[in-house]
């Protein structure tokens, strides 16, 4: 028996996943018929029709997404990685070399040395150094970006020796000068932290005074860099292509240490060019990469997700290097994991059935899909299908392309800028056939899919000690605002050619065409979401009952679908390792993002479609307040501003809260609880998930209350929306 690599094993809860699947789906459809039948019969009575009308709506979008969900649970598979075998098997002077690329866009919102973090934890991978070469975008342009950079090469020549010569588990160094597991380097943690302390500080007062000032620059060749920054015209938005070697390998290992290559790239833009946002950005490294190293393995990651396990590298070559899995496999993707969650994860921030759960599910098909970060790419899935190859417009891009020359030299560093500049890209395949895909706001989503349908294939690894770890929104508008951005992304794909249900059915495979259909609808879920938050309640406003009795038999088909629903839905968060109330939590956070941002994505989606100008890519903020970081330790949710999208949900809060009142109120004059007790329990399920909602109007003082604005815009729409429909009716 050879060296084991990896291994692999089916879920027990399969079995169980596919009889549930085919018993709901029954009752599924006896509910279906049930609506149908009742149009039928009340086909000429209005106040009948409408609310059954919107009930077959709701449910039959639901039904869809219950499916798709599903798709998930048919074939679920965990695998297990032995790195500590990998050296049985490969001498590490075989041992590929890698690419990193790193991603960042506004110094503000993303703070340099949280990025200088990230990087410098990649850097001191347990891997040969010389064989590591970290690539980092920076988009905004900034030099407040490339001054934390050369800081970060400076303090690099000390802190990987010092990984390394220790061994190191959080290589991350805010990370492990943050903790108290110091071992035996106890030493020399002092003297290193004082000098991280002082790269921190001089990185955070140039980031404040928003410029590199005189005292910080060591030499002329560094202030002729910086003078670029400075020249007439030069904005993040109309700028040429800036690159920086900052470490050579090559250079580095001549002085007797190996070092990583670390170079910063800012692409060439102009007001007249096609930025692509994060795609453009991650391609035009891709060719930069291509020129100066042209390592066989592609790592994309955040700039805010750190590593967290020196070995990942190696447990992501135990399924590179299997030669059974080489033709079509594709990349290797790790699970998204944070830091600082809060005890309960009120923002569902945690996302454990995108990042954990549906990859799983997917493992058993044709592998997870990509999730923009903690991927390891074969270079070669960028330039077409595992039989077909679509060759790039120069010999220097091909995946196979040996660079022998040193990345420093003059006709490198020249073809570096080439494939850089902001026109590159015209009159090629790039973004359509080759490299990263254009076409959605969620270039990773995107991406992963059609490579799938060009017949590549991935692995899901999810170690027990997390691979990367990040940060998280804290603040509820931070929360929806990406999930936003998400809503709009998804949906651009969901609506194209290559819709999933059609196009990558046929590509993939029905069931891995529904796995990424459940993404690509995912906003279409406000729309039952938003019925189910508002015409039980005014229905019973009004004293229209459109539900059945408790004595009649259909009563047990809605209780049956509802805990069936939420019951497997909890029961996959156990399995996994999460708890009650984080489930919870993530369950009332989706009914939020259902009135807000899925809501106000698929609005706007839809204004965009017909030719509107719509707002743009927004990059998400990283920077935490302080008291916000306390408040959400506390388990406050943080309101704090006025935003559009909290009126939807607020409102619903309002209307859910009169009409369980007025319900209540009805149950004691008639004591006809058969009839109304379904909607009064939909009702009450609402007022008990929005909770927090009536705490931040009422009870909070704090500045993460509910803005009286929200509040006052809210109530003045659930009384219009009550009055309203009351006259209809």
């Amino acid at each position: 028996m050879g060296t084991l690599l990896h291994t692999y094993k089916h879920m027990p809860c399969t079995v169980f996943n596919r009889v549930f699947a085919i018993i709901y789906s029954c009752a599924i459809l006896t509910l279906i018929y049930h609506h149908i039948l009742t149009l039928l019969h009340h086909s000429t009575t209005f106040i009948s029709v409408i609310p059954t009308t919107f009930l077959l709506i709701s449910d039959l979008i639901l039904a869809f997404m219950w499916a798709t969900t599903t798709s998930f649970r048919l074939r679920p598979i965990l695998r297990q990685a032995y790195p500590e075998n990998l050296e049985k098997i490969l001498h590490k002077k075989d041992f590929p070399a890698i690419d990193i690329l790193i991603c960042t866009a506004d110094p503000y919102k993303e703070p340099p040395i949280n990025v200088v973090n990230t990087a410098l934890s990649l850097m001191a991978y347990d891997y040969p150094p010389e064989k590591i070469s970290v690539y980092v975008s920076d988009d905004g342009g900034s030099e407040l970006t490339l001054f934390a950079f050369t800081e970060a090469a400076k303090f690099a020549e000390i802190w990987l020796p010092f990984c390394r010569d220790n061994n190191i588990m959080d290589r991350c160094p805010e990370a492990y000068f943050s903790s108290d597991r110091h071992g035996k380097a106890e030493l020399e943690f002092e003297e290193i932290k004082a000098m991280y302390e002082s790269m921190k500080m001089r990185i955070e007062n140039v980031v404040e005074r928003g410029e590199v000032c005189p005292d910080y620059i060591s030499d002329e060749p560094q202030r002729q860099i910086f003078n670029k920054y400075r020249t007439l015209g030069f904005s993040r938005a109309n700028h040429p292509t800036i690159i920086q070697v900052l470490k050579e390998s090559a250079k580095e290992t001549d002085k007797g240490q190996s070092m990583p290559n670390l170079v910063y790239v800012s692409r060439e833009k102009n007001k007249n060019s096609p930025h692509h946002f994060k795609a453009g950005a991650l391609n035009s490294l891709l060719r930069v990469s291509s020129v100066m190293t042209n390592s066989p393995i592609v790592l994309t990651q955040d700039c805010d997700m750190y590593s967290n396990d020196p070995q990942t590298l190696k447990r992501a070559l135990c399924y590179i290097s299997d030669p059974l899995a080489q033709p079509k496999l594709g990349y290797v993707q790790f699970p998204q994991r944070y830091h600082g969650l809060n005890k309960d994860d009120i923002y569902g921030g945690e996302l454990l059935r995108l990042f954990v759960a549906n990859p799983v599910g997917m493992e058993g098909l044709q592998g997870p899909s990509y999730v923009g970060t903690g991927c390891f790419f074969l270079r070669r899935v960028f330039f077409g299908g595992p039989t077909s190859m679509a060759p790039p417009e120069i010999q220097e891009l091909r995946p196979d392309h040996v660079v022998e020359k040193p990345i420093t030299a003059q006709p490198i560093i020249e073809l570096a800028h080439h494939v850089a500049g902001c026109n590159y890209e015209k009159d090629t395949k790039w973004g359509f056939q080759l490299g990263f895909r254009y076409g959605s706001l969620v270039e990773d989503y995107f991406t992963g899919y059609r490579l799938q349908c060009e017949g590549w294939e991935s692995i899901f690894c999810h170690p027990s000690r997390p691979a990367f770890l990040g940060d998280i929104p804290i603040s509820l508008i931070d929360a929806v605002g990406q999930t936003k951005r998400w809503a709009i992304g998804l949906l651009e794909v969901g609506f194209s050619k290559y819709n999933p249900v059609v196009f990558g059915a046929q590509s993939m495979g029905f069931v891995m065409g529904l796995c990424y259909a459940h993404y690509a609808f995912w906003p279409i879920l406000s729309i039952p979401i938003t019925i189910y938050s508002f015409l039980p309640q005014i229905a019973l406003l009004n004293g229209v009952y459109i539900f059945p009795k408790v004595t009649d038999p259909s009563f047990l088909l809605y209780v049956f679908l509802f805990l069936g629903a939420y019951g497997q839905d909890c029961y996959d968060f156990i399995l996994f390792n999460s708890t009650y109330k984080r489930w919870w939590n993530d369950q009332r956070i989706w009914l939020i993002r259902g009135l807000s941002p899925y809501l106000f994505g698929l609005v706007e989606y839809m204004i965009k479609h017909l030719g509107i100008a719509t707002q743009g890519f927004n990059v998400t903020s990283k920077v935490q307040d302080d008291e916000q970081s306390k408040r959400y330790d506390q388990g406050l949710i943080e309101f704090g501003i006025h935003c559009p999208m909290f009126i939807p949900f607020t409102t619903a809060s309002i209307v859910n809260i009169f009409a369980l009142i007025f319900g209540m109120i009805r149950l004691l004059n008639t004591w006809s609880l058969e009839r109304l007790f379904v909607q009064l329990f939909i009702t009450g399920f609402g007022v008990l998930n929005s909770w927090p909602v009536y705490e931040a109007m009422f009870l909070r003082s704090d500045k993460g209350r509910m803005p009286i604005k929200t509040i006052t815009i809210s109530i003045f729409l659930a009384s219009v929306l009550c009055g309203g429909v009351s006259l209809i009716l």
